[in-house]
């Protein structure tokens, strides 16, 4: 069974991303990078990592709708996992999208809440 190997990701809106990330920077420590966000490295012997990554209030990567945050899932096998989804009647996306980040996917949970699924490169 494909599953869920991590938290890959928290995706939130900001008025103010840039000064949102530089606040985080200076008070918290957070080591951000100049697409604005922090990657965090758990382990060097899995593939991925976890995002901390503010986006714009207008952003529709969220998807339709109000949502305030989105959340990005480690996943195995993305496609296994997304037709498991399909089979047991989940919304699923039906765009995949590839990059040299990895392949991404995307569903709607029972709240309506868009939730992307990542399978990090090998």
């Amino acid at each position: 069974m494909a599953k869920v190997t991590g938290l890959g990701g928290i995706f939130f809106k900001s008025r103010d991303p840039a000064a949102l990330s530089a606040w985080y920077a200076k008070h918290l420590g957070l080591d951000v990078e100049e697409w604005g966000g922090v990657r965090f490295v758990e382990n060097e012997q899995r593939a991925g990592y976890t995002l901390w990554s503010p986006f714009a209030a207008d952003t529709g990567y969220f998807g339709p709708g109000a949502q305030a945050y989105m959340l990005n899932f480690r996943v195995d096998d993305l496609d296994a996992l997304l037709a498991q989804l399909r089979a047991a009647g989940v919304a699923v996306d039906e765009r995949v999208e590839q990059s040299e980040f990895g392949r991404f996917g995307w569903i709607v949970d029972p709240e309506g809440s868009r939730v992307e699924l990542w399978q990090p490169p090998a």
